[in-house]
């Protein structure tokens, strides 16, 4: 997940693609803060007027200076609205193009990512840093920019009044940027890993949400917590370092420029008393120094936010730059009369990380499922069936091999088309929190109500007619709030509603009880005359729905025939048989 450290400007600078359109608005935000602070700066330019000419009697001049001073002091407010005007819009466009592009980016990434990345660490890149990021470009850039330059056309100014009050302000500024320099290696790594505890914590909450019922169910709850307080206060201890290192950062931002504007005030009494510079100049003096007085104090929380910002921009762009090994062909091909002939030649397949001496997963696979035919794949625990199935759709690559429909290689097909033929249900059936006719017709295109009622009829899965809004019940969190058999029955009712040719099923029915998986099985051999289907089986009455039966064994198909063939042929088919019976018992047993 780590990536090699840009330094600041050239991460940030990466954000200026997103933001080229809100650059315009920004861009004027910056110059309405600087005019709102060289405002600010003109006000003792007349005081050094005002303030000799009183000394000099000239005490008609008092109410025109005023009144010119508080049109001086209105306009700099008015500056300061249009600012906040400019800038405020254009972060929250550049926060959701930059968030679209992130959920984009994390749909198209292959599953092998997501096996790697904890969802809180991406839920907290999608949220808590893109916030970050349009804080910064709506506030702390603008700000920052507009401070260091009225830093430098102040400091010129303190000169032009005289040159040694000058020196000695501005020698403060030499430890305050060692000072700063200092700080940015410092915070940096500690807002890095705040950003990253966070991500840890939303993962925690979000596992302990979803398995809350394992939790209650085992009395594991104060188990749970004691976990997520532990993580808590490890993420306050980052909290507290990164306030500590703010506060020394603003300790001395303060305290320098105090003393340093004192030591000028006693030189400039001395210079006034002894002729040098006049009343006027030193109050101007003063008072130009007191306009500096936020830019310089501002520094300390707006280079803290700068770093969290570019912190932030390395998280996120550790995901946009995230190799995308699985991507669509350059020139794609097409499936013109698509049939359903699905083949396997020669498929390999091992994890990219996986040790060079480790035996691949999927050992040299070679399989052909004719147009309309139905085949079930059978094999002992782990030896491959559920990684062959993801293959089909290209949620995993092959390492080598090939996989065809209609003679066509799947990786000339884009992923898209692809995934028009092929409709696969899983035995962990996931759903989302929609209505139920949005997650049945999720993968058809035409979202045509007849295909719905049919496929409902197909999964028995009528109980959705019952619920309280009928199908547009939604149904709540990852469908939770319905059994395990319920949400089967949907997900298997959402594959067949996508109408594809090729409908490839990993144990859908696990969690059915033996009525109504017999009930789905005679609905589902009327389906399946005309599509070709790939059936994980775990039990021996799905094997029986199939037309022919593969036998997988060490990532190999090590027989291939019907139920009777493989029974009178194979020891091994028989002894897989006799598991599956074992298996469906202790499933009837449960259920």
């Amino acid at each position: 997940m780590q990536q090699v450290e840009l330094g600041t400007i050239k991460t940030l600078w990466r954000l200026v693609p997103f933001a080229r359109r809100a650059l315009g608005r920004i861009s004027l935000g910056i110059v309405a803060a600087i005019a709102a602070h060289m405002v600010a700066l003109s006000i003792p330019q007349f005081l050094q007027g005002l303030i000799n000419s009183l000394v000099d009697g000239g005490f008609d001049a008092l109410l025109p200076a005023v009144g010119l001073i508080l049109l001086l002091g209105v306009l700099e407010a008015l500056f300061v609205l249009f600012r906040r005007w400019l800038v405020l819009t254009p972060g929250t466009f550049v926060e959701a193009d930059m968030r679209n592009t992130l959920f984009a980016k994390l749909q198209d990434l292959p599953v092998a990512f997501h096996d790697k990345w904890a969802s809180g660490q991406l839920l907290s890149r999608a949220v808590a840093d893109l916030s970050l990021i349009r804080r910064w470009l709506s506030f702390g850039i603008v700000l920052l920019i507009a401070n260091f330059i009225t830093l430098v056309v102040g400091l010129i100014i303190l000169f032009s009044f005289n040159f040694w009050l000058g020196l000695i302000f501005s020698m403060a500024s030499i430890p305050i940027l060692l000072i700063s320099f200092r700080f940015e290696r410092q915070f940096g790594t500690i807002a890095r890993l705040a950003q990253d505890q966070s991500g840890d914590l939303a993962t925690r909450v979000e596992e302990s949400v979803h398995g809350v019922r394992v939790l209650k169910s085992f009395g594991r709850g104060g188990f749970a917590a004691a976990q997520f307080a532990s993580q808590a206060l490890e993420l306050r201890s980052t909290e507290i370092s990164k306030a500590t290192a703010i506060a020394k950062l603003w300790l001395y931002l303060i305290m320098i420029p105090e003393f340093a504007l004192g030591l000028a005030l006693l030189v400039g009494i001395w210079f006034a008393a002894s002729g040098e510079i006049t009343v006027g100049t030193l109050v101007a003096f003063v008072a130009t120094a007191t306009v500096l007085r936020w830019p310089t104090e501002s520094l300390g929380f707006l280079l803290g936010m700068t770093l969290e910002a570019k912190t932030a921009t390395t998280r996120v762009f550790e995901v946009l730059d995230e190799p995308d090994l699985i991507a669509d062909p350059i020139s794609p091909k097409t499936v013109v009369e698509p049939k359903g002939l699905l083949e396997f030649t020669d498929v390999h397949f091992r994890y990219p990380d996986a040790p060079a001496d480790r035996k691949d997963l999927v050992d040299g696979v070679n399989l052909r499922l004719e147009p309309g035919q139905s085949v079930a794949l059978i094999g002992l625990t782990g030896c491959g069936k559920t990684t062959l199935t993801a293959l089909t759709t290209r949620l995993y690559e092959v390492s080598s091999g090939a996989i065809t429909i209609d003679g066509i290689d799947i990786r000339d097909l884009t992923r898209e088309d692809l995934r028009t033929h092929i409709a696969m249900a899983f035995e962990d059936a996931t759903l989302f929190s929609s209505s139920v006719r949005e997650n049945v017709l999720l993968g058809n295109a035409t979202q045509n109500e007849d295909d719905l009622s049919q496929a409902i009829e197909v999964a028995q899965a009528q109980f959705v007619y019952d619920l309280p809004k009928g199908l547009d019940t939604p149904i709540g969190d990852e469908g939770l709030s319905l059994s395990g058999g319920q949400r089967q029955r949907l997900a298997l009712a959402r594959a067949v509603a996508a109408k594809p040719r090729i409908l490839v099923l990993d144990d859908p029915l696990s969690a059915v009880d033996v009525d109504t998986e017999t009930m789905v099985e005679d609905a589902l051999r009327h389906v399946l005359k005309s599509t070709t289907a790939l059936i994980v089986a775990h039990r021996p009455s799905t094997v029986m729905l199939a037309d022919k039966v593969a036998l997988m064994q060490d990532g190999r198909i090590s027989a291939f025939g019907t139920h009777k063939e493989l029974l009178a042929s194979s020891a091994h088919y028989r002894h897989v048989i006799t598991s599956l019976d074992e298996e469906q018992k202790q499933r009837e047993v449960n259920l």
